[in-house]
């Protein structure tokens, strides 16, 4: 099935018309419904217009992350979420996410994003029936359920039901059990990222990957920054979320 109306929302116009030709160049026949700038202004087009086959999204808008759009309105067309930072990619798979493409765009990866999207509603009979197909085809939902850890002599297995964060010391990852007890995993924080289940963990920043469960409490800090405190935190450890992911941090925290 042809991809045939695309929206755009997209706060940089140099962004935006690069966008427009790299979609025009690969797929001629593409109608370019619109160009919104904004989460106020996508809100108002989508409230007034037909759902496109497909939205191209930027995460960052000058008025907040475009994630906020899908609390104002149900969006039903796939998203191909664009970028300039890769720290929101779990957050983007947890909407109609079909892929996330860092800025500048690729033509090849934009390429392999449409023919993702093409090869699979060619199975289905129409978009609107198809999104948790869709979705399930995009991100299966077999996340990680525990770890086999190296324990003296052998391995012992912790479930990462069980692990109230994670973070990153001299380049090594360790796991906080909700014992208190501190324990090495081989994986990196992008590894472990990718593998756990973005409902229950949340990269707050570089360093840390937490639970929800092991939120005690969530306090305002500078700039519009969220400073953590954690159940078994470390006492010399300080957990910022930034301002750009703090609304994100809000709605993962409120579902």
């Amino acid at each position: 099935m042809k991809i045939n109306k695309i929206l755009i929302i997209e706060d940089e116009k140099l962004n935006a018309d690069r966008l427009k030709r790299l979609l025009l160049k690969l797929r001629p026949h593409v109608e370019i419904m619109s160009v919104e700038e904004s989460i106020t202004s996508a809100v108002e087009w989508l409230n007034h217009h037909p759902a496109p086959d497909m939205i191209m999204m930027d995460v960052r808008l000058a008025d907040g992350l475009s994630f906020e759009i899908f609390n104002k309105f149900d969006i039903r067309s796939p998203v191909i979420f664009t970028t300039a930072y890769d720290e929101y990619a779990v957050q983007a798979f947890k909407y109609n996410s079909i892929d996330y493409l860092l800025k500048p765009i690729d033509e090849d990866e934009l390429e392999t994003a449409l023919r993702r999207y093409e090869t699979f509603i060619e199975t289905v009979p129409f978009v609107g029936t198809a999104i948790e197909g869709l979705l399930n085809y995009i991100q299966p939902k077999d996340y990680r359920k525990r770890f086999l850890l190296a324990h003296r002599d052998g391995y012992k297995t912790v479930l990462a039901e069980d692990i109230l964060y994670f973070y990153t010391e001299l380049g090594i990852s360790k796991a906080v059990l909700n014992t208190g007890t501190i324990e090495n995993v081989p994986q990196t924080l992008e590894e472990l990222e990718r593998q756990l289940d973005p409902k229950f963990f949340f990269r707050a920043n570089r360093q840390f990957i937490i639970h929800i469960d092991s939120v005690k409490q969530v306090l305002n800090h500078f700039n519009g920054k969220l400073k953590l405190e954690l159940r078994k935190q470390q006492p010399d450890m300080e957990i910022i979320v930034s301002r750009e992911k703090a609304s994100v941090f809000k709605s993962w925290m409120d579902y």
